[in-house]
């Protein structure tokens, strides 16, 4: 008596009437040089072992390929087209199967569920197969189905990889940043003229200015053009602020925003600012370091700059005669740099030590000292 087991991919045949008679099962062994398994527990697990290795391995594909694509099916066999079919082919017949099944073409609930179902699969094998990535996964998978884990991870990496380009998401980023960037600084910059218009110094300077212009000496108003005081008050800081803007170049964190200045123009022209920073070093190390010239005012003053760790801006807003006692006690070597650096600081120490509000500090310090955070209700 034969009995066949049958496993996927695995046919196994079981003579229950030849193990019963080993005498006859050890003829037919031996004339066919193949060895005997003879009946006993070692044979026993060892079918039992295969049985359920063979049966956990088919589970466990079918359970991995059924979430990807069409599942079970095959889509092309789903769109009724070859695997050579083109994308029109394949646009033609989802168009086809999509009018065919369509929910809304039959009336009972049944038929419409029934439709409902299949239109979900041809949509899916419309999907899967219209894009060109998709499409070579797919036959990979369909060409290789023991590689499940490859196919998950393909399959599902491309469905939660984000659906915009990351370049278009940086770049809008970019932007964001460089207007919140231009208005901030304008607005710094508004609140600096104003708070300069209010300066005694300044509105003084500024009035006389408008006044030789022209701009302050009116005559009466009459009749429907009579504006009130605060309106001609209004106009007359308005005039004072734009002279104010015209004749002070404020340098710093206040200083008129460019438009050169936000990152997305950084960004730019940052290739062409690096060609010129490594042309401008390799000039430096040649003139200077190879031929030792002498420094000339600029060279001077970059010295010193990178020696107080000051940026462009900081220094500029630098009273010219400041930079001439900077120059005068050649501060640009670098001893000398470190002895003025030490005389600030003494001078400083001084200046502290004098100071009423840094004594009265220093004496809350010693008797008060900071407050402290307890947890022990009093």
């Amino acid at each position: 008596m034969i009995r066949q087991l049958l496993l996927p991919g695995v046919t196994l045949q079981l003579a229950a009437a030849d193990m019963a008679v080993p005498g006859k099962a050890e003829g037919e062994a031996a004339a066919s040089g193949v060895p005997l398994l003879l009946p006993g527990s070692s044979m026993s697990l060892r079918f039992v072992f295969l049985l359920w290795s063979l049966a956990c391995l088919a589970g466990h594909t079918a359970a991995l390929t059924e979430g990807l694509y069409c599942g079970q099916q095959v889509c092309y066999d789903v769109l009724g087209v070859s695997r050579d079919a083109s994308k029109a082919d394949i646009a033609r017949a989802y168009r086809q199967l999509a009018r065919k099944y369509h929910p809304d073409r039959y009336r009972t609930p049944e038929d419409r569920e029934t439709a409902h179902n299949n239109f979900l699969v041809v949509a899916t094998a419309y999907e899967t197969l219209k894009d060109e990535e998709t499409r070579k996964d797919y036959d990979y998978m369909l060409d290789h189905p023991e590689e499940y884990y490859r196919h998950y991870y393909h399959y599902y990496s491309r469905r939660l990889a984000p659906k915009v380009d990351v370049r278009i998401v940086i770049l809008v980023t970019v932007c964001v940043i460089s207007i919140f960037q231009f208005y901030s600084w304008r607005s710094s910059y508004n609140e600096a003229i104003k708070y300069l218009a209010t300066v005694p110094k300044y509105r003084i300077q500024a009035t006389e200015i408008a006044r030789q212009q022209g701009l302050l000496n009116r005559g009466k108003e009459k009749g429907k053009n009579r504006r009130s005081k605060e309106e001609i008050k209004e106009e007359d800081e308005e005039i004072i602020r734009d002279i104010i803007k015209n004749k002070i170049d404020i340098k710093g964190g206040y200083q008129k925003p460019q438009i050169y200045d936000i990152l997305l123009f950084q960004i730019i022209i940052f290739p062409y600012y690096f060609v010129q920073y490594i042309s401008w070093y390799a000039w430096w190390v040649y003139t200077f370091n190879i031929k030792g010239e002498e420094y000339g005012e600029t060279e001077k003053l970059y010295l010193i700059r990178k020696y107080m760790k000051m940026s462009q801006s900081q220094f500029d807003s630098l009273e010219d005669e400041r930079k001439k006692t900077f120059l005068e006690e050649e501060l640009w070597i670098r001893e000398n740099y470190e002895m003025y650096k030490k005389e600030q600081e003494e001078e400083m120490k001084k200046k502290m030590a004098s100071d009423p509000r840094w004594k009265r500090y220093r004496r809350w310090m010693k008797n008060e000292g900071p407050g402290r955070l307890t947890f022990v209700d009093d």
